[in-house]
């Protein structure tokens, strides 16, 4: 005998409808990994043939041509170097800030709130030009090399990865009680005691969150990397064009590359998941 349904319990369309919804969403999201997966196994032949979802053979060629076709492991390099280095800037600076914010009164608070968040309506392009004039004319009068150094494009990404993280951390830091300030201050910590001791580790969620998105930010970044760096600084998102030249486009080894810097970004995001939800949530509900 089959148990009663619950008076609350949603219409059986809408069940059927969520689950097909939900089925043509998986299929939409790994329909492309699939056909990069199996395209990184084939020869280049088979790539630049009729397209069959069944490849007739498999070869892991492609994943060892792709470290001597480019230097793909110096790309490699500077884009892990570049996306930590700014993300641990990111994340330090916009802890101190946000604190600031969150829990002092000064002039101009409102002003600087509302301008860091609007520098995120602005694209990108738009800061291309001034940063490189800025960038070259720096170097010409001071001899600091930040044109087509690692240096330099982690300034960059701090220009756009900053603003936001700042305004991340302001609604969590809101989100942790004060109480917990006073009470360390009444145990004798200095507010700089506090932030580190207390409220840092209460708000690790939102600050994984930021780190995260800082990261990703960073890691995939093609705009500024193709006119900030030279041959020596170049990073993925900008060599994976070297797999193109002027006889052929190694399609294999480009699908194989592409999942290859995927890895850690996806690793990072599976291991932080948790935290990452728990970081983008907060504040939603007081």
């Amino acid at each position: 005998m089959s148990s009663p349904t619950s008076p609350m319990a949603p219409p059986r369309s809408f069940i059927w409808s969520r689950r097909i919804f939900l089925t043509l969403l998986t299929g939409f999201v790994l329909v492309p990994v699939y056909v990069m997966l199996s395209s990184s196994l084939k020869p280049l032949s088979d790539v630049t043939g009729k397209f069959r979802w069944l490849p007739s053979g498999l070869t892991i060629r492609p994943y060892i041509d792709i470290w001597s076709t480019v230097p793909l492991a110096k790309y490699f390099m500077n884009s892990l170097i570049v996306s930590v280095a700014a993300t641990v800037c990111s994340v330090v600076i916009a802890v101190f800030a946000a604190y600031a914010v969150s829990r002092y009164e000064f002039r101009g608070k409102r002003v600087f709130t509302v301008t860091v968040l609007s520098t995120q309506m602005f694209p990108g392009i738009l800061f291309l030009l001034p940063l490189f004039l800025l960038y070259v004319n720096i170097g010409n009068a001071t001899g600091i090399a930040l044109f087509g150094s690692r240096g330099g494009l982690i300034l960059t990404y701090l220009t756009f990865s900053l603003p936001f993280s700042i305004w991340m951390l302001i609604g969590y830091f809101d989100s942790v009680p004060k109480d917990l300030d006073e009470a360390a201050l009444v145990d004798g910590c200095g507010p700089l005691g506090a932030l580190l001791r207390v409220v840092v580790p209460a708000a690790i969620p939102g600050i994984v969150a930021v780190a995260v998105y800082a990261f990703m930010t960073a890691w995939g970044e093609v705009l500024f990397a193709s006119v900030m760096t030279n041959d020596s600084t170049r990073t993925l998102a900008v060599g994976l064009q070297g797999y193109s030249t002027l006889n052929d486009v190694y399609w294999n080894q480009i699908m194989a590359a592409s999942l290859v810097v995927s890895v850690p970004v996806v690793a990072g995001f599976l291991l932080l998941q948790r935290y990452l939800v728990a970081g983008l949530t907060a504040g939603a509900v007081k």
